[in-house]
């Protein structure tokens, strides 16, 4: 993580405002949904991709049928899971 020396104050309603330098920086503009993540004493916020989202749980599911005893069932999940995942991938690569 990169200190930027920039201190911002909470509001009554929780709120803070991200400097207009970082958000141009980061390429965040007005709309866009963050994500909020903790770590021990941090806070951390990324831009959320809803693309990526769906690239990690299909690879999860992925990963979790190719482990369990699905019988003939399996071949056929594990490509349609490929298909999902080249799907997902190729609408990225659209944008």
């Amino acid at each position: 993580m990169k200190a930027t020396g920039i201190t911002r104050k909470v509001d009554e309603l929780g709120r803070i405002v991200l400097p207009m330098e970082i958000r141009r920086n980061l390429g965040i503009k007005v709309g866009d949904p963050l994500e909020i993540f903790t770590e021990k004493d941090a806070m951390i916020l990324k831009r959320y991709d809803a693309v990526d989202d769906l690239l990690t749980m299909a690879s999860r599911l992925k990963d979790k049928v190719a482990a369990e005893d699905c019988g003939e069932m399996k071949p056929i999940l594990m490509s349609k899971l490929a298909e999902i995942e080249k799907i997902i991938q190729s609408s990225t690569a659209e944008k």
